[in-house]
């Protein structure tokens, strides 16, 4: 029971499952996942857990939280690559000449 779930996790995780949409498939033969391949992961480990041994509290607690800490991460990569592309901008500005 465990491997097929396990496979269909996987099968899941790499798109080729039948919720997977297409371009999952070439972001996980890169290995990097986006915020849609965590949220598909999660939904699918949820729909084929056992109702009898259901995930622990703590685990799903972490794994919201490490998807917490994931978005305030891409969120500050987006901000800082923005204001690394403004820098560069001012910097390749010709200077106005003072007198």
């Amino acid at each position: 029971m465990m491997d097929s779930v396990t496979g269909t996790i996987t099968a899941a995780a790499s798109g080729t499952a039948s919720s997977g949409s297409p371009g999952a498939a070439a972001k996980s033969s890169r290995g990097q996942l986006d915020q849609g391949d965590f949220l598909r992961l999660l939904t699918t480990q949820l729909k084929l857990q056992d109702p009898t041994d259901p995930v622990d509290n703590k685990d799903m607690l972490a794994q919201m939280a490490q998807f917490s800490s994931l978005s305030g991460i891409t969120e500050m990569n987006a901000t800082l690559r923005e204001i690394a592309t403004r820098l560069d901008a001012a910097l390749a500005a010709p200077a106005t000449p003072t007198e």
